[in-house]
């Protein structure tokens, strides 16, 4: 029984208690009043009559009439005239009222006795008669109920007064306690909440500063893992110079690209090389030279974020050499965004550049997957040279042995793809999350999209992925794929995670059908998470709106391909999310690159100090799955632990 009820049922028995006590105090005093008065009234009417009848001793009819009119004007049990000597009766008149306004069960309850008195009636010297009244207690009894009615009716006013005003005080004297359980409900959720108001109660004060006290140290803590982390992943993958990725960090996303099933896809690799950079190192100085270096990063990155293309990487390889990988962009685009780098580089001649040579030349690659990665550099190398040599174009591409015609890939793309959005031709594989302990344990299974090609063949939705980005058709997926999941869903019992878009969140109307469609099968709840990619998140507002919607729905919302924002992850920790799933590019060779085991070492003592579990991405080998359980990892997901496949 909570404190409150406890309280409350106290001060409710105290009231009682209280109540009663006053209400038979009062109860018995009226009662020893109206025995008096009783007695009082029976002696005052057998004086009277005494007197009354002395006169009339001997004359018999009127004594009947004088105590007949008196036994009439009041209330009397009965009124005799006797025989002093002896006893007969000589006038009598008894009878009993039969108006009374108190019921019964209280006159039984006070059990007021008749009052009696007597007086005589002399005859000279001699006693002629003796005069007994007998008073009915049915009037006292009647003001004795009338009394104990308002008694009780002022009683019961005062006490329902009180408790009211002791609830009220209560919850406002509790209100600090029901603070803490949201604060311990919220570090649950792995926020962090502080009391800026301290109760005055003592012992309250004294315990809601302790428990601001540990919300700030957990607060402390978890800021200081998440900033380690942080340190950790830009000295491994970020440029210290320009902030933007290493070249090491470029490769890995390239060789996802090429080779991993799931994010394999046709895109452009492009090379900028900033022309003798030597030279202006001479000229301008040092220090000029790596502004000059940081301002072109920045005009790249500048650049890209107008141009809306996503899924892109932008690295700066070595000097004064910058890399990109543009995945789903085909041979007119890439040339596109190669004169636009180019126009916006122009801006920067001014700083010390040859007024006869561009700023930068260009090397443009396409790829498709299963290329080699050292294959579409020496491409790119390749294109830079042509692109220094050619005296009116500052950017050139080299096309690799294989080569789609550019011009109607577009057009086929599109119309694939409208096709089988509107006949939902999509096929639901699964891909099974285990525990990192033993792995075999499911812990949930991962739902991929495979397009079905009008021959029939499952397309990976590395292949087609990009190309809805750029229809900008994502969303229309996910309604599609969250319609086949709950549908199937429900003639099974296991638990899934589906892949959501950005754009589906950031659209109000394609929010409001997810949330409708879930809405529609309360008997799926706990058993679907959805997953969003790092690099597509909305605004933290529209992101805490929807996780709220969705715990109110039973369903859990989770992080995917993370690791590269891990800064975020302080906004990220009150969200209440289910996991995180960690990048697979930082798990690749794990166990033979300590770097990337003091990443991932940090990254789960900060998820692990608010109690946020981590999964581990395309894990592949024994050495890597080792490594992750070693440092705790809870779930793993990958080729060495369950292909995917489809799911029936």
């Amino acid at each position: 029984m909570s404190l409150f009820k406890q309280l409350f049922i106290a001060i409710c028995l105290l009231m009682l208690v209280n109540f009663t006590g006053s209400f038979l105090v009062g109860l018995e005093s009226s009662r020893e009043q109206q025995v008096n008065q009783l007695r009082s009234h029976a002696q005052d009417a057998a004086t009277a009559l005494g007197l009354s009848l002395t006169p009339h001793v001997k004359d018999q009819p009127m004594m009947e009439l004088m105590v007949s009119s008196i036994f009439d004007s009041g209330y009397f049990e009965s009124i005799r005239v006797m025989d002093p000597v002896s006893g007969e009766v000589l006038v009598e008149s008894s009878g009993i009222p039969v108006t009374s306004e108190a019921p019964q069960w209280f006159a039984e309850l006070v059990r007021l006795q008749p009052a009696v008195a007597d007086a005589i009636i002399s005859d000279g010297w001699r006693q002629a008669a003796r005069v007994e009244v007998v008073s009915h207690p049915l009037f006292a009894i009647d003001k004795l109920w009338k009394s104990a009615l308002g008694s009780l009716l002022w009683l019961s006013l005062c006490g329902l007064l009180s408790i009211c005003l002791g609830v009220l005080l209560l919850k406002r004297q509790l209100r600090p306690l029901d603070y803490m359980v949201a604060q311990s409900n919220a570090i649950a959720r792995r926020e962090f909440l502080s009391l800026p108001d301290l109760p005055k109660t003592p012992e309250f004060r004294r315990v809601v500063a302790a428990m601001n006290q540990m919300v700030e140290k957990l607060k402390a803590l978890f800021a200081e893992e998440a900033a380690r982390s942080e340190k950790l992943r830009a000295e491994a993958y970020q440029d210290s110079l320009t902030g933007l990725a290493n070249r090491r960090y470029f490769d890995l996303q390239l060789q996802a690209r090429l080779h991993e099933e799931e994010h394999a896809c046709s895109g452009l690799l492009l090379l900028l090389r900033i022309n003798d950079l030597g030279g202006l190192n001479q000229r301008l100085g040092g220090q000029r030279t790596d502004q000059l270096i940081k301002s072109v990063a920045q005009l790249l990155k500048q650049q890209l974020s107008s141009t809306g293309e996503r899924g892109c990487v932008l690295a700066r390889n070595r000097g004064g050499e910058f890399a990109l990988l543009a995945p789903g962009v085909d041979r007119e685009e890439a040339e596109q965004l190669a004169e636009n780098l180019l126009s916006a580089l122009a801006s920067l001649q001014a700083t010390g550049a040859s007024d006869v040579q561009p700023l930068a030349h260009l090397g443009l690659t396409l790829f498709q997957p299963g290329d080699h990665a050292a294959q579409l550099f020496q491409l790119a190398d390749e294109a830079l040279a042509t692109a220094g040599s050619q005296p009116l174009q500052a950017w050139a591409c080299a096309e690799g042995q294989v080569q789609v015609a550019q011009s109607d890939e577009r057009k086929e793309w599109y119309q694939l793809l409208d096709e089988a959005l509107t006949q939902q031709r999509f096929q639901l594989f699964s891909q099974p999350v285990v525990s990192a302990a033993d792995g075999r344990t499911v812990i949930h299974h991962k739902v991929l999209a495979r397009l079905l090609d009008r021959d029939g063949t499952a397309l990976a939705a590395g292949r087609f992925l990009p190309w809805l980005e750029r229809f900008g058709w994502s969303a229309r997926l996910d309604l599609v794929m969250l319609d086949l999941l709950l549908k199937q869903m429900a003639s099974h019992a296991a638990p899934m995670a589906l892949s959501l878009s950005g754009a589906s969140l950031r659209d109000p109307q394609v929010q409001a059908q997810l949330l409708a469609r879930l809405r529609q099968q309360p008997q799926l709840a706990g058993r679907l998470t959805l997953e969003l990619d790092e690099d597509q998140l909305p605004e933290q507002s529209v992101l805490e709106s929807l996780t709220q919607q969705l715990r109110e729905l039973g369903f859990d919302l989770a992080l995917q391909h993370f690791g590269g924002r891990f800064s975020m992850i302080g906004n990220l920790a009150r969200l209440g999310l289910a996991y995180l799933k960690v990048d697979g590019s930082y798990l690749r060779a794990i166990d033979e690159e300590n770097d990337k085991r003091l990443f991932i070492e940090a990254m789960q003592r900060a998820a692990n100090s608010i109690d946020l579990p981590l999964i581990g991405e395309r894990v592949e080998t024994a050495g890597e799955w080792q490594v992750l359980k070693d440092l705790g990892i809870s779930g793993v997901q990958g080729r060495l632990f369950g292909e995917p496949a489809l799911w029936q």
